[in-house]
Protein backbone atom coordinates (compact mmCIF):
# COMPACT_ATOMS: atom_id res chain seq x y z
CA UNK A 1 0.00 0.00 0.00
CA UNK A 2 1.56 3.32 -1.05
CA UNK A 3 2.30 5.80 1.72
CA UNK A 4 4.17 9.02 2.49
CA UNK A 5 4.92 11.22 5.49
CA UNK A 6 4.17 14.87 6.24
CA UNK A 7 7.16 16.26 8.12
CA UNK A 8 8.66 19.61 9.04
CA UNK A 9 12.44 19.70 9.26
CA UNK A 10 14.55 22.84 9.45
CA UNK A 11 17.43 23.04 6.99
CA UNK A 12 20.17 24.01 9.46
CA UNK A 13 22.73 24.65 6.70
CA UNK A 14 20.40 27.14 5.01
CA UNK A 15 19.68 28.78 8.38
CA UNK A 16 23.39 29.10 9.12
CA UNK A 17 24.03 30.61 5.68
CA UNK A 18 21.20 33.12 6.14
CA UNK A 19 22.54 34.14 9.55
CA UNK A 20 26.01 34.60 8.06
CA UNK A 21 24.54 36.85 5.35
CA UNK A 22 22.65 38.89 7.96
CA UNK A 23 25.76 39.15 10.17
CA UNK A 24 27.82 40.51 7.27
CA UNK A 25 25.07 43.02 6.49
CA UNK A 26 25.04 44.13 10.14
CA UNK A 27 28.83 44.55 10.17
CA UNK A 28 28.69 46.69 7.01
CA UNK A 29 25.87 49.01 8.10
CA UNK A 30 27.05 52.43 9.23
CA UNK A 31 24.31 52.90 11.83
CA UNK A 32 25.37 49.65 13.57
CA UNK A 33 29.05 50.68 13.95
CA UNK A 34 30.13 50.62 17.61
CA UNK A 35 26.91 48.97 18.84
CA UNK A 36 26.23 45.52 20.24
CA UNK A 37 24.12 44.48 17.23
CA UNK A 38 24.70 40.84 16.28
CA UNK A 39 22.94 37.57 15.44
CA UNK A 40 23.90 34.18 16.86
CA UNK A 41 22.74 30.66 16.01
CA UNK A 42 22.85 27.86 18.55
CA UNK A 43 22.46 24.65 16.56
CA UNK A 44 22.40 22.51 19.70
CA UNK A 45 19.53 24.47 21.33
CA UNK A 46 17.94 25.30 17.95
CA UNK A 47 17.68 29.01 18.79
CA UNK A 48 18.61 32.26 17.07
CA UNK A 49 19.57 35.09 19.43
CA UNK A 50 19.42 38.74 18.39
CA UNK A 51 21.48 41.26 20.38
CA UNK A 52 21.05 45.04 20.18
CA UNK A 53 21.06 48.35 22.02
CA UNK A 54 17.30 48.95 21.76
CA UNK A 55 14.01 47.43 20.61
CA UNK A 56 14.22 49.57 17.47
CA UNK A 57 17.63 48.08 16.65
CA UNK A 58 16.26 44.55 17.14
CA UNK A 59 13.51 45.36 14.63
CA UNK A 60 16.14 46.56 12.15
CA UNK A 61 18.11 43.34 12.63
CA UNK A 62 14.92 41.32 11.96
CA UNK A 63 14.39 43.37 8.79
CA UNK A 64 17.81 42.14 7.62
CA UNK A 65 17.48 38.56 8.88
CA UNK A 66 13.98 37.55 7.74
CA UNK A 67 14.49 38.23 3.99
CA UNK A 68 17.80 36.35 4.15
CA UNK A 69 16.03 33.38 5.79
CA UNK A 70 13.22 33.42 3.22
CA UNK A 71 15.72 33.56 0.37
CA UNK A 72 17.57 30.47 1.61
CA UNK A 73 14.52 28.41 2.65
CA UNK A 74 10.92 29.32 1.79
CA UNK A 75 8.52 29.82 4.73
CA UNK A 76 11.35 29.45 7.26
CA UNK A 77 10.22 32.53 9.20
CA UNK A 78 6.92 30.75 9.98
CA UNK A 79 9.00 28.17 11.81
CA UNK A 80 10.38 30.74 14.29
CA UNK A 81 8.79 31.17 17.73
CA UNK A 82 9.67 34.69 18.90
CA UNK A 83 10.27 35.03 22.63
CA UNK A 84 9.77 38.29 24.54
CA UNK A 85 12.54 40.91 24.45
CA UNK A 86 14.79 40.70 27.52
CA UNK A 87 16.82 43.50 29.12
CA UNK A 88 20.47 42.60 29.55
CA UNK A 89 23.22 44.50 31.41
CA UNK A 90 22.84 48.27 31.14
CA UNK A 91 20.58 49.34 28.32
CA UNK A 92 21.23 46.36 26.03
CA UNK A 93 18.46 44.00 24.91
CA UNK A 94 18.27 40.51 23.43
CA UNK A 95 15.56 38.39 21.86
CA UNK A 96 15.57 34.66 21.32
CA UNK A 97 13.76 32.90 18.50
CA UNK A 98 13.21 29.18 18.91
CA UNK A 99 13.31 27.10 15.74
CA UNK A 100 10.36 24.69 15.68
CA UNK A 101 11.27 21.28 14.29
CA UNK A 102 8.72 18.55 13.66
CA UNK A 103 4.96 18.70 13.61
CA UNK A 104 3.44 19.48 17.00
CA UNK A 105 0.60 17.28 18.26
CA UNK A 106 -2.09 19.98 17.76
CA UNK A 107 -1.14 20.45 14.12
CA UNK A 108 -0.85 16.68 13.59
CA UNK A 109 -4.38 16.21 14.95
CA UNK A 110 -5.60 19.00 12.65
CA UNK A 111 -4.02 17.25 9.63
CA UNK A 112 -5.59 13.91 10.57
CA UNK A 113 -8.99 15.58 11.00
CA UNK A 114 -8.68 17.34 7.61
CA UNK A 115 -7.86 14.05 5.91
CA UNK A 116 -10.77 12.22 7.57
CA UNK A 117 -13.24 15.04 6.79
CA UNK A 118 -12.14 15.15 3.14
CA UNK A 119 -13.73 11.75 2.40
CA UNK A 120 -10.61 10.68 0.48
CA UNK A 121 -9.89 6.97 0.61
CA UNK A 122 -6.71 7.30 2.67
CA UNK A 123 -5.76 6.69 6.29
CA UNK A 124 -3.80 9.18 8.40
CA UNK A 125 -1.84 8.28 11.50
CA UNK A 126 0.47 10.25 13.78
CA UNK A 127 4.01 8.81 13.90
CA UNK A 128 5.93 10.83 16.52
CA UNK A 129 6.54 14.25 14.98
CA UNK A 130 5.32 13.20 11.51
CA UNK A 131 1.96 12.23 9.99
CA UNK A 132 1.84 9.13 7.79
CA UNK A 133 -0.74 8.93 5.01
CA UNK A 134 -1.60 5.55 3.45
CA UNK A 135 -3.85 4.89 0.52
CA UNK A 136 -4.55 2.36 -2.19
CA UNK A 137 -3.99 4.72 -5.14
CA UNK A 138 -1.35 7.33 -5.87
CA UNK A 139 -4.02 9.75 -7.12
CA UNK A 140 -5.63 9.76 -3.68
CA UNK A 141 -2.26 10.48 -2.07
CA UNK A 142 -1.60 13.35 -4.48
CA UNK A 143 -5.05 14.78 -3.75
CA UNK A 144 -4.24 14.57 -0.04
CA UNK A 145 -0.96 16.48 -0.56
CA UNK A 146 -2.82 19.20 -2.49
CA UNK A 147 -5.49 19.42 0.22
CA UNK A 148 -3.01 19.77 3.09
CA UNK A 149 -0.79 22.27 1.24
CA UNK A 150 -3.86 24.39 0.50
CA UNK A 151 -5.37 24.12 3.99
CA UNK A 152 -2.31 24.63 6.20
CA UNK A 153 -0.39 27.75 5.31
CA UNK A 154 0.76 28.94 8.75
CA UNK A 155 3.53 26.34 9.21
CA UNK A 156 5.94 24.84 6.64
CA UNK A 157 5.08 21.19 5.96
CA UNK A 158 6.75 18.91 3.43
CA UNK A 159 5.49 15.66 1.95
CA UNK A 160 8.21 13.07 1.55
CA UNK A 161 9.39 9.52 2.27
CA UNK A 162 7.14 8.07 -0.42
CA UNK A 163 6.88 4.29 -0.38
CA UNK A 164 5.15 2.22 -3.00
Amino acid sequence: MPSFDFTSEADMVALKNAIDVASRAIENRYDFKGTSAKVELSEKDKTITLWGDSDFQLDQIKDLLFPALEKKEKESTKRLDLQPVQKVSGNKVKQEMKIKVGIESELAKKIVKLVKDSKLKVQASIQGDAVRIQGAKRDELQATIALINKSISDFPIKAGNFRD
